[in-house]
């Protein structure tokens, strides 16, 4: 039985997720399209050697990375997740990640708050 296009992204999402959860460079540059770009509120569309030189420093700095949500549209995937640096902030994010056949062609990063900020009243 051939996989649907969603479960694919899925596992592709994890699969990215756990290589930089472990810090393995060569298995996200395997994931990763050759025209891949980068954008969070630090990050304006960057592209992959701007990515691996800024973003790629923290790769491995996570104790925690727990997918809450993997959501797969016709255009890719939004992910919602909890994660724990080794300082123990906590923080919560989501993304949008889209695809170029199985490898990853984008990724746009929001930044939520803190899993231990009270919400106001």
């Amino acid at each position: 039985m051939v996989a649907s296009k969603a479960t694919r992204f899925e596992r592709t999402i994890r699969r990215h997720f756990d290589a930089y959860h472990a810090a393995d460079r060569e298995a996200v540059e395997a994931l990763l399209d050759p025209d891949f770009t980068f954008t969070s509120p630090y990050d304006d569309h960057i592209d992959r050697a701007a990515y691996f030189a800024r973003c790629w420093p923290g790769a491995g700095t996570f104790v925690l990375h727990d997918l809450k949500l993997v959501a797969a549209t016709c255009e890719g995937c939004f992910i919602l997740y909890e994660g724990q640096a080794q300082n123990g902030e906590m923080i919560r994010n989501s993304e949008f990640i889209r695809f170029a056949g199985e490898r990853i062609l984008s990724i746009e990063v929001f930044f939520g708050r803190p899993t231990d900020t009270d919400t106001p009243d």
